[in-house]
């Protein structure tokens, strides 16, 4: 495996990893619009965990979700994907970590540990696939709720922590691929090709020297 591209590759993925923390605990992941307002007197903002709001003089008061059932279903599957982001991250730093050619995991088996770091960059894909599959679904509502226009509720916009959540999908993405094509199936032992002679009628000569054929006036007994 290439240094370069497996340091990069792990890199990515500890840089996705920890974003996917700072989008999960920011709390904008929707605000509520501006559009059409003439006074503002207040600011509606969520998360997947509370909702707060905060009035002009910069006094904010924030609460929790009262109940996991009560909420909708977009909701409750992102917790689940963000949740399930942050595991198969963590695996994937694992895996990939023991997978270097600095580590002791594995001796000089290089095999193995190409497939280890392999192991990491599909968590590393996992990831990746959590998180932008929870952002783009909670974007999604809000986009639909924001255009309908028999929607009566409060309409929001797409917050910072969804756009950071897609940044650290694109980048556990990336490095999970990296992984996965740089990983070798073989030691390079087993790329050497061994030259051999071919005689001119065709057959493989042997590098092997043979002994010499025992001369015909020597009897059985000469060995004996």
């Amino acid at each position: 495996m290439n240094a370069i591209i497996e340091v990069t590759a792990i890199f990515l993925g500890f840089v996705g990893w920890i974003m996917v923390f700072i989008s999960l605990q920011d709390q904008y992941w929707k605000e509520s619009t501006q559009d059409g307002s003439v006074i503002l007197t207040s600011t509606i903002y969520e998360n997947l965990w509370m909702s707060c709001a905060s009035d002009s003089t910069g006094v904010f008061n924030c609460r929790e979700f009262p109940s996991l059932f009560a909420l909708p279903g977009y909701i409750q599957a992102s917790r689940a994907l963000m949740i399930a982001a942050i595991v198969f991250g963590t695996f994937g730093l694992v895996a990939s970590l023991a997978g270097v050619h600095c580590s002791k995991i594995g001796g000089e088996n290089y095999v193995l540990k190409g497939r280890i770091a392999a192991i990491g960059g599909v968590f590393f894909l996992l990831q990746g696939t959590c998180t932008m599959i929870a952002v783009s679904w909670y974007a999604a509502n809000i986009t639909q709720q924001f255009f309908d226009p028999l929607f009566q509720g409060i309409k929001y916009e797409i917050g910072e922590a969804l756009y950071i959540g897609w940044v650290s999908a694109i980048l556990t993405i990336c490095g999970g691929s990296c992984l996965i094509c740089s990983c070798n199936a073989k030691t390079p032992n087993e790329n050497i090709n061994y030259p051999y002679q071919q005689s001119s009628g065709g057959h493989m000569r042997s590098t092997v020297e043979m002994p010499h054929s025992v001369p015909s006036n020597y009897g059985k007994n000469a060995y004996v």
